[in-house]
């Protein structure tokens, strides 16, 4: 800065050498402000980055939509919060509950006597006395696994009359001279398919258990074979799905071809439907053919594409509380946490309420609804609207508390649906089992090799999916199926 003796020497000067003075000073100052303007900006834009990186370090399965199996970066002294309340219950199986001990048959498939020859004390001869009593013990096992052939012979005949060759017919399905049975070609698939084994293991298994050397080509033709039997089946899933009252829809991304693209899941409790398709939105829905002819309610976790079907919306719950709990523990506002209260509440009244009665009474629904109101006005005090415009263009960007809190403004309806209709759940959980094991294929082998192949997979899995649904038995299922006969659920 100038020292007072210059000043002054400045100022005897005269008028226009303190004006340049002055003048300079102006100018350094306006130069200086730019720069503390644009550090000003740059701390800004570097508190952002550090804030939103902090909170990605913070995001786990239980405060967003990350899977379990990213939860990596975990303090070894942490102590996981959960929203269950202690039902006060002994650990372990409760009062009533069926349970799986192995008990004894009274009718075994063999008997095995072991005799008493002499006195183990005085080691006289037992053979000629009566046996007084048994002691009973039952080993369950089971017999050693091998393949069974069964040779089929076809009479041929000739007619002393006619002269005519005759040749009795085969059963249906016996078309080789050498093949393998539809127990086996079943046992295939269930590997494949179900428990998810990749081919080559599959063909280890069925070795080492049951003796046979099949080859990968053979479960595939097996695999084939029954997707081009369920060909109807899968159309009249989709045609009952189409005419429920409620369903579940999800879609997540899975590797074919080595590329990234997206499986949909559209399911009830007694029936699923997947579907792979390139696109994520509304073009792999229409494709899928379900949601466009829909009328009913879908569940989903508010993936905006679903909101272009003209059917009624219900928004997922439990993604909802992991979002208000994120908001909560990385934000720390109040009214994240009392929704969250909120919705919980919601939902116990609810379940009790449904045992009894088909609704909630009206006095409650607006108690609740008022609650509601009474929690979006404090959240909107928390997040007051931005007054600088951004000099980018369109919308301002927002804090994510802000975006969650406009949805709950938003889309009231649809967050309380479950609260006016009974029949509609609180979450999308049965969507999001049905879409994790496929998840776990993924996790197993990797990208499907070709689109044919997802295809077959999706159709197989729909079907077993829905087989497992209706209690019944995947191995005999799948049998059905290849042999033309699968199984097709009339409950919508």
């Amino acid at each position: 800065m100038t020292k007072r003796k210059e000043i002054l020497a400045v100022y005897e000067q005269g008028p226009e050498a303190v004006v340049t003075l002055v003048t300079t000073l102006y100018d350094i100052i306006a130069e200086q402000q730019k720069i503390i303007e644009l550090q000003a900006a740059r701390i800004t834009e570097l508190e952002e980055r550090v804030k939103k990186l902090e909170d990605q370090l913070k995001k786990n399965s239980r405060n967003s939509s990350k899977p379990p199996s990213t939860d990596v970066f975990v303090h070894e002294k942490s102590n996981p919060k959960s929203r269950r309340k202690k039902s006060g219950k002994k650990q372990g199986g409760q009062k009533g509950h069926p349970g799986t001990t192995l008990r004894m048959v009274d009718d075994p498939d063999e008997i095995v006597l072991h005799e008493v020859h002499k006195c183990s004390n005085c080691e006289s001869s037992l053979e000629d006395l009566k046996t007084k009593d048994h002691e009973k013990r039952q080993v369950f096992d089971i017999p050693p696994i091998k393949l069974r052939v069964t040779e089929h012979r076809a009479e041929i005949k000739t007619c002393p009359h006619c002269g005519c060759k005759n040749k009795a017919i085969f059963p249906e399905g016996i078309k080789q001279s050498v093949q393998y049975g539809s127990r086996l070609t079943s046992l295939s698939v269930y590997l494949h398919d179900y428990q998810l084994i990749p081919y080559e293991r599959s063909c280890e298994l069925l070795s080492d258990v049951c003796g046979c050397e099949i080859s990968p080509a053979t479960l595939i033709r097996a695999e084939k074979t029954c997707f081009e039997q369920l060909e109807d089946f899968e159309q009249h899933i989709k045609d009952l799905l189409k005419q429920s009252y409620v369903i579940n829809c999800d879609e997540t991304g899975m590797r074919v071809e080595g590329k990234r693209q997206w499986l949909h899941v559209a399911c009830t409790d007694k029936m699923t439907c997947y579907y792979p398709h390139q696109k994520r939105g509304s073009e792999a829905m229409n494709t899928m053919g379900i949601l466009p002819d829909f009328n009913g309610i879908v569940v989903h976790d508010f993936w905006k594409p679903y909101y272009k079907y003209d059917c009624n919306h219900s928004i997922c719950n439990a993604h909802l509380l992991r979002e208000l709990t994120g908001i909560s523990e990385n934000d720390e506002q109040l009214w994240s946490k009392d929704m969250g209260d909120l919705l919980i509440n919601i939902k116990s009244s609810v379940d009790k309420v449904r045992e009894i009665s088909r609704n909630l009474k009206p006095e409650m629904i607006k108690e609740f609804e008022d609650c509601y109101n009474r929690i979006v006005h404090t959240g909107l005090e928390e997040n007051p609207p931005l007054q600088i415009q951004s000099k980018k263009r369109g919308r301002n960007k927002q804090t994510t508390a802000k975006n969650l809190l406009d949805r709950f403004i938003g889309y009231k309806n649809d967050i309380l649906r479950f609260m006016h209709d009974l029949k509609v759940p609180f979450e999308n959980n049965l969507a999001e089992r049905d879409v994790r094991m496929v998840k776990v294929q993924q996790k197993i082998s990797g990208t499907f090799r070709s689109v044919q192949g997802a295809l077959i997979f999706c159709r197989l899995r729909s079907y077993i999916s829905t087989v497992k649904k209706n209690h019944l038995s995947v191995m005999d299922a799948i049998q059905d199926a290849i042999a033309g006969k699968p199984f097709v659920p009339t409950i919508v």
